[in-house]
């Protein structure tokens, strides 16, 4: 099977992959913090995405 490079979301919304390029991309424009906050949170947190985004909130 192929990778699809034309994806413009997560396959799975709920985790945060900080060892992908284009997540980080993602998630960083998504939640408007850089991409440094988001691999911070995730270390802090795990990569659930609901925890980070409350992580980022606090």
């Amino acid at each position: 099977m192929v990778d699809n490079l034309k994806i413009k979301q997560p396959q799975d919304p709920t985790k945060i992959n900080i060892h992908e390029t284009w997540e980080l991309d993602y998630w960083s424009k998504k939640f408007g913090v850089s991409k440094d906050k988001i691999i911070q949170a995730v270390k802090a947190v795990g990569p659930s995405t609901a925890q980070v985004k409350q992580h980022l909130r606090a």
